[in-house]
């Protein structure tokens, strides 16, 4: 989930409180205190979905949770990199909310996940987060030293995911593949938006949903990101003018999942609209969750609109 976070009365000591979005996160001078999102569970063999996972370092900063669905000896399998979300400066790959999510994912789906642990702002500001998903993006299609990749991953059915500010990470992961390319001429087949953090100085209908909600977004990123230029950064804005366009997204087709009741929710929309409008010569759908908020589905995931959004996303990762 992504954090707004509000600015207090200016700091005059280095531990005085700076920023907090409660229960969340308090940032002060000279540390981050999270209170939600760190929390940590092992990998394990999932006793609900026969699901197995298992951690790789995959540099000194970056780390990775393998999620392995049950199957045959000699089954290959599509292979999801995913990007937890959390306004870059919340969760990880080894947090329980994220990793009952990809084991119910990979046993609807039966797909091969690489979900990554990329570094934090305010202790390492974006674009790290960026620097590090590449790497781990490169990493998992070199798959030389990772057996379950090795053995099990079609890497013709290459997927990018994530949800939230993991959304904004997997579309600028995919530009940059239509920039730079993948090494063994890895392709992307598809990409997988879900409730995408994207800003605007432009106005949107569903900004009005909760201003208060809008206002901390872009608060948060000012602070992710101190070195923004603002709401139309292209590193929070895709859709600016001046910035490479959409046609050159590195990606066959695009899923584009959004909450009727999300402050984000036009943004994703202007995304689909746009990406539609472009010349990209994919396919590209969206959803609609009706009467939810961001993330619900990490929240609520029985309840019925987040058992449909995985059914909607298990069938894309599967065509």
């Amino acid at each position: 989930m992504d954090a707004a976070l509000t600015p207090s009365p200016a700091a005059t000591t280095d531990d005085e409180l700076v920023y907090e979005s409660m229960p969340c996160i308090r940032i002060y001078r000279n540390r981050v205190e999270r209170y939600l999102g760190s929390e940590f569970v092992a990998a394990s063999t999932d006793a609900a979905t026969g699901v197995t996972s298992r951690d790789r370092t995959i540099s000194p900063q970056v780390y990775a949770r393998l999620y392995l669905p049950r199957l045959d000896a000699a089954a290959k399998l599509p292979v999801l990199v995913y990007y937890h979300g959390g306004g870059f400066c919340l969760g990880s790959a080894f947090n329980p909310m994220f990793h009952a999510y990809l084991n119910n994912l990979v046993a609807l789906a039966n797909v091969l996940v690489v979900s990554v642990e990329y570094r934090l702002a305010p202790e390492h500001p974006v674009p790290a987060a960026y620097a590090d998903s590449w790497e781990a993006l490169t990493w998992a299609v070199s798959h030389v030293d990772e057996p379950w990749l090795a053995d099990h991953a079609d890497f013709s059915r290459l997927y990018l995911g994530g949800d939230s500010s993991g959304a904004n990470i997997a579309h600028h992961m995919a530009m940059r593949v239509g920039a730079e390319g993948l090494a063994r001429g890895a392709k992307i087949h598809g990409l997988v938006m879900i409730h995408p953090y994207f800003l605007g100085s432009n106005k949107v209908g569903s900004d009005d949903l909760d201003p208060t909600a809008r206002e901390t977004l872009a608060s948060a990123w000012r602070i992710m990101c101190p070195t923004t230029t603002g709401e139309d950064d292209p590193r929070i804005n895709p859709l600016v003018d001046g910035v490479p366009g959409l046609e050159a997204l590195a990606s066959g087709r695009v899923l584009v999942c959004i909450a009727e009741g999300d402050v984000l929710r036009d943004r994703g929309r202007a995304y689909y609209d746009r990406l539609r409008a472009s010349g990209w010569s994919g396919e590209t759908d969206i959803w609609q969750a009706p009467g939810k908020g961001h993330t619900f589905h990490l929240l609520e995931p029985c309840c019925q609109e987040a058992v449909a959004q995985d059914k909607v996303i298990a069938e894309f990762l599967n065509c």
